[in-house]
Parts: structure tokens; C-alpha cells; sequence
């Protein structure tokens, strides 16, 4: 027996070198939400009560739309890695871990696009 620890047997259950590199994602992602929900919610603030021409004049404008679009792109990728951490770390079945992360995915990929095709047709007047 000599220094080295039974972990040196282990083969193909080590670190998978993705930690750092979602950890970073998530916490960028995380920081360029701040200003984006910042923005965003002194729009809605400001069109309370404002009639659909005003609103639709206001979101239609290039910043409020270039907003949007990045605070849609960083929720969703937000969404999608936070949902992959609590389903890696909670469930333990490879299968149903896997289907839910595909589905974590898909929906993911879904309701981001739907929300940015909304935004631009908004902008391009569609």
C-alpha cells in the first residue's frame, strides 16, 4: 500500500472540466441582468396606464428593443443553467436526468425565441 488514494481507480467518474466555465456563465449572467431588469422595469413603470399606441411607440424604439432582446437572451440562458444545476444535483435516475435536462433545454430554447420574435416584430413593425 503505498500513498495514493483508492480515488486513482475510479475511471470515467471524475470532474467533467465544466464547473468553472457555468459557474462564470451563471454569475455573468446574473450581473448583466442588474441594469437589464433595471431598465426594463422603469418601462413598465413609466407605461402604467399608458394606451397601446404609446406602449407600442416606446417598445418599438431601437434601445428599448436591443433591451429586450438582451434581457430575454440572459433570463432564458439564466433560466436554463440554474434549472440544469438543481436537476444534476437532485435527481439521481440517469434517464429521467436526462430527458429533463433535454427538456430543460427545449423549453428553454422555446419560450426565449417566442419572447424575442415577439419583441421583434414589435421592432420591425410586423
Amino acid at each position: 500500500m503505498g500513498m495514493r488514494a483508492p480515488l486513482k481507480n475510479v475511471r470515467g467518474l471524475g470532474s467533467a472540466k465544466e464547473g468553472t466555465t457555468h459557474w462564470w456563465h451563471q454569475k455573468v449572467t446574473a450581473v448583466a441582468m442588474i441594469p437589464l431588469f433595471v431598465i426594463g422595469l422603469a418601462y413598465v413603470i413609466c407605461l402604467v396606464g399608458a394606451d397601446y399606441a404609446t406602449v407600442y411607440n416606446t417598445l418599438s424604439r431601437p434601445f428599448a428593443s436591443l433591451v429586450l432582446l438582451l434581457m430575454i437572451a440572459a433570463t432564458f440562458y439564466h433560466l436554463k443553467l440554474g434549472l440544469q444545476v438543481v436537476i444534476e444535483d437532485y435527481i439521481h435516475t440517469e434517464s429521467t436526468k436526462f430527458i429533463l435536462l433535454l427538456l430543460n433545454s427545449f423549453v428553454c430554447a422555446v419560450v426565449g425565441l417566442a419572447a424575442a420574435l415577439a419583441v421583434l416584430k414589435l421592432a420591425l413593425g410586423g
